[in-house]
């Protein structure tokens, strides 16, 4: 009993966090010039976006898994919150040296979104440490 609730909270940024990266994953992999268009910056060729949404379409599928198994998991958790909190870092990047004319909008919305991310899977991890780093004997 207390294993689902020390975990609770850890599934629902779970599910936050594959919603998040279904969207943005699709999105790269089907239509990466939508994104690149509304950065109202110069023209790029967005083809070498896809590769990213095809990751981020798995990364939203493996978090759903793991909601479904947390039980020693704790390598993807940690993975992943680490992996938000790169991004997030380069979004902020992009986002401060944002080129004249852009959208700034742009990189600050995925920005933030990631980051919080980021913080909650961090959070979420520590509250469910037993659950996902068990003690084997």
């Amino acid at each position: 009993m207390a294993e689902k609730n020390n975990t609770k909270f850890l599934k629902i940024v779970l599910i936050i966090y594959a919603v998040v990266c279904l969207v943005y994953g699709l999105v790269y992999l089907i239509v990466p010039d939508a994104l690149v268009n509304m950065s109202g910056g110069d023209p790029v060729f967005h083809g070498w976006l896809r590769w990213s949404g095809g990751i981020l379409i798995a990364l939203g599928v493996g978090s759903l898994l793991v909601v479904g198994n947390p039980r020693s998991q704790g390598i993807f958790v940690t993975t992943v919150a680490l992996g938000g909190l790169l991004a997030g870092l380069a979004l902020l990047l992009a986002w401060i040296t944002a080129e004249e004319g852009t959208n700034k909008w742009v990189p600050a919305l995925p920005t933030i979104i990631v980051l919080a991310l980021s913080c909650l899977l961090w959070l979420s991890r520590q509250q469910a440490k037993d659950v996902l780093y068990p003690k084997t004997e």
